[in-house]
This record gives C-alpha cells, structure tokens and sequence, in this order.
C-alpha cells in the first residue's frame, strides 16, 4: 500500500503564529481536517486563539461543527478565543444557523467586512 499525501489546500491560510486563524474561500469537508490541526496547534501552543473569517465565501457544517467544538474547548480551558474579522456570508451562514453564540461570533459586534 502506498500513501500519498495531498497537497496544501489554498483556501486554509497558515499564519506564523500559531493562535491566528485565518479561513478563507470555501469551508468543506475537505478543509475541516487542516482547520482541525491548527485548532489543536492553537490550543496548545498560544496563549489565544483568534479567528479572522473575514475573507469565507462559505462554511459547511464539518467546518461549522469543528468551530463549536473548538469554541467549547477553548471556554472548558479557559483559553481566549475569538473573531476579528468575519465576512457577510460567513456571519450570515451562521446566523441563519443560530450558530453564533455556540462558535463564538459576537452578532451584535459589526466585524462583517
């Protein structure tokens, strides 16, 4: 059996801190498990995780689910995590969903680009 890695995914950016977080393009399935990995990167190795959604096109429920689950890791351990930035059809998406409180969007603070 041969495994093959596949290449980077271009819609999850890495920054060079560790505790920022920036979701770009188009939240899939196939973009949760990256999205995972930098959570978990986040959670242990800075002292606050900070998302910047601000350039999403759209986000799926994988995505969605790991935001919830990193948001209720994140209070369970007291680690500071938050949105800087959020794009209109990011925050709409979670809105719609009744999701904002769960991830952590402030919907009553404008951080919609």
């Amino acid at each position: 059996m041969t495994l093959m890695l596949s290449p980077p995914d271009p819609s999850l950016e890495v920054d060079a801190e560790p505790g920022v977080i920036i979701l770009t393009g188009h939240g899939t399935t196939v973009t949760a498990d990256a999205l995972r990995t930098q959570f978990v990167i986040a959670s242990d190795c800075a002292a606050t995780t900070t998302i910047d959604a601000s350039e999403m096109l759209s986000v799926g429920q994988a995505v969605l689910q790991l935001l919830i689950a990193a948001r209720r890791d994140a209070a369970l351990n007291d680690h500071p995590y938050h949105f800087t930035a959020a794009s209109a059809a990011f925050t709409e998406r979670v809105l719609g969903c009744q999701l904002a409180d769960a991830i952590g969007l402030d919907a009553g603070k404008d951080i919609s680009l």
